[in-house]
């Protein structure tokens, strides 16, 4: 009886398989967003005022860094949680596949949260008659907490490899 429970327990992994697919649809949803914007500003260019091609320039750096993000989430979850992807050597296979772990993996999500925070609290920042004070007081508040939680993250993530040297 024991072992069949851990026989379904370890099978139930695969129900993971669904979800990190369906993370690829969110990615075709930003892909999506993303050219939308490019389309929206192509013909008003000549017209735009430079900060306002620099906010949405920043807009869509915002947009591929929460892409990159999906791409980390998706495939080393994937391959921390349910199976090993089979990549032909022919294949062009990225680098780092396979060798972060669930750790590195989240100290990498952290990272990039905060340089997500970054980039949202710059186009605050080059927003700021149009956004009151406490709105941005709060922002920052946000973004401190989203470092301070990744530098805290990567430091205990130290101290316990430090330890099992």
């Amino acid at each position: 009886m024991e072992k069949q429970i851990e026989k379904l327990m370890y099978a139930s992994r695969w129900i993971m398989a669904p979800i990190y697919l369906g993370l690829s649809l969110v990615l075709l949803a930003l892909g999506i967003k993303f050219f939308q914007e490019i389309f929206h500003i192509l013909p008003n260019v000549l017209q735009m005022k430079e900060v306002d091609l620099v906010l949405v320039t920043l807009s869509l750096i915002d947009i591929t860094l929460v892409g990159g993000l999906i791409i980390m989430v998706m495939f080393s979850g994937y391959e921390n949680f349910v199976s090993q992807l089979d990549v032909d050597e022919n294949d062009d296979k990225l680098g780092w596949l396979g060798k972060l772990d669930a750790g590195s993996l989240k100290n990498k999500v952290a990272a990039s949260i905060v340089a997500i925070s970054s980039i949202h609290l710059l186009k605050i920042f080059m927003n700021t008659e149009n956004i009151s004070n406490d709105k941005i007081l709060w922002y920052l508040l946000i973004h401190i907490t989203f470092v301070l939680s990744a530098f805290a993250m990567g430091y205990l993530d130290k101290l316990t490899r430090d330890k099992d040297k």
